[in-house]
């Protein structure tokens, strides 16, 4: 696997319901490993990749992100692409490796990490069970480049953002919903008075929301 990444269980031997939970910008593997004891019980395996792209925080600090940003222009496009190839590549050692649910896989991501969660969910869709983008956007030019996509195979997704985001600002957070719903994907967004972060409240809905869109429904098999 050609991706540094973190892991952390629930009991038993699975197969388990599995979420890919992916950072934001200058973060790492580790940053929302936390969030699996807080999300339905701890029943989901939480797998943490880390982004390709070096990010220097200071004298002899680095985190990491997914593509390379470009303050005020469009991402690179041909960037976020390799990217989302890299993603994909880890996904199916992953699958391989892990004692994962197929039927319950979930791609999560905050911030850059949302954007890959999008794009990952757009080019494959029958993959996963749900998407959730956390503090996000859907770059218009992803949106377009995977707008043939076959709608009705589309995951449910959940959009949670801050009104008071100072560095994505809620309004484009509004315009992804709206390029889902023009793509009539299955999308419940929700707003919260926070900033760029994940609060308790939105913690508490987004485990509701899973155990409600990926825990409770029967599978049957074909």
């Amino acid at each position: 696997m050609q991706l540094v990444h973190a892991i952390s269980e629930p009991t038993g031997e699975g197969p388990h319901p599995t979420i890919f939970a992916l950072h934001g910008w200058g973060a790492s593997a580790m940053d929302l490993l936390g969030l699996q004891p807080h999300l339905c019980g701890g029943r989901f395996l939480v797998i943490c990749p880390q982004g390709p792209v070096e990010v220097p925080l200071g004298p002899s600090a680095v985190g990491y992100g997914w593509f390379p940003l470009t303050m005020g222009n469009p991402p690179d496009l041909p960037a976020l692409v390799s990217a989302n190839d890299q993603l994909c590549a880890f996904l199916d050692a992953a699958f391989e490796r892990y004692p994962i649910d197929r039927r319950k896989a979930v791609v999560l991501g905050f911030s850059q990490g949302g954007v890959m969660a999008y794009g990952l969910a757009l080019a494959e869709p029958e993959r996963f069970a749900a998407v959730v983008a956390l503090s996000s956007w859907l770059p218009q030019e992803l949106a377009a480049r995977l707008s043939s996509l076959n709608a009705e195979r589309f995951p449910a997704t959940l959009v949670h953002h801050g009104s008071e985001d100072e560095l994505i600002q809620v309004d484009r957070a509004r315009e992804s919903v709206e390029s889902l719903r023009a793509l009539r994907a299955p999308v419940t967004y929700r707003e919260y008075d926070m900033g760029h972060e994940i609060s308790a409240e939105s913690l508490g809905d987004l485990s509701a929301w899973l155990e409600e869109k990926v825990l409770s429904p029967i599978i049957i098999a074909r």
